[in-house]
């Protein structure tokens, strides 16, 4: 049986993506799908990047890392956060392969009975009117979507689809009714979480590192 194996944060941790995979046993026939932020913060984004580009296995939505790095490439005037300096330094000699890349990447991925996203769904908003901003960072419902303080999105959301995400992390997945987090902060020396839909399981795998300290 195929498996859809789905990933959380990568941002970098090449290594810790491939002992994932490893102990997942991922086979010829599953998929890897990536809740986004592919890249940044940790050491080895390029390699991700490949992986991605070269296995037909592999997809991913976009996350505000990678949209930060795909505006800057498209010729947008937008201050990069330190981290996405780096990452724009390391990847600038295959930039036009990877805007190339990056320009492709979807907002959303329907999996039918789940629906992968980078960080949240507004509830009670058909999908077609989700705004960037919060597809890729939406944490909260206050008036800062991305503050910790306030009402979790996928406390209240209800819909059709388990939505999958990441984009906030915690020390284990995060739970809502019709919603699973997989950001279990890899890249700051903690967790790398996969989630295997056919069988209703987690993998975790333990970070290096911790790649950063912020």
């Amino acid at each position: 049986m195929s498996r859809t194996i789905v990933v959380g944060d990568i941002h970098g941790c090449y290594d810790e993506l491939m002992a994932l995979l490893e102990k997942a046993e991922l086979g010829e026939e599953d998929r890897v799908v990536s809740v986004g932020d592919l890249v940044t913060k940790g050491p080895k984004s390029k390699e991700v990047l490949e992986l991605f580009m070269t296995d037909v296995r592999f997809t991913t939505v976009i996350g505000n890392h990678d949209l930060a790095l795909r505006r800057k490439w498209n010729g947008e005037d937008i201050e990069l956060k330190p981290a996405q300096k780096e990452a724009h330094k390391e990847l600038k000699g295959e930039k036009d392969a990877y805007a190339s890349f990056f320009n492709r990447l979807p907002f959303t991925i329907d999996l039918d009975t789940h629906l992968v996203v980078h960080a949240g769904l507004r509830p009670n908003v058909e999908l077609y009117s989700q705004t960037t901003g919060d597809l890729t960072r939406l944490r909260t419902l206050g008036g800062d979507r991305e503050s910790d303080e306030g009402t979790p999105w996928y406390h209240v959301y209800y819909g059709e689809k388990v939505v999958l995400f990441g984009h906030w992390p915690a020390p284990e997945p995060r739970r809502g009714k019709k919603a699973i987090g997989l950001d279990t902060g890899c890249v700051y020396g903690y967790n790398l979480t996969a989630y295997i839909i056919e069988t209703d399981e987690f993998v975790t795998v333990r970070a290096k590192k911790a790649y950063d300290e912020s």
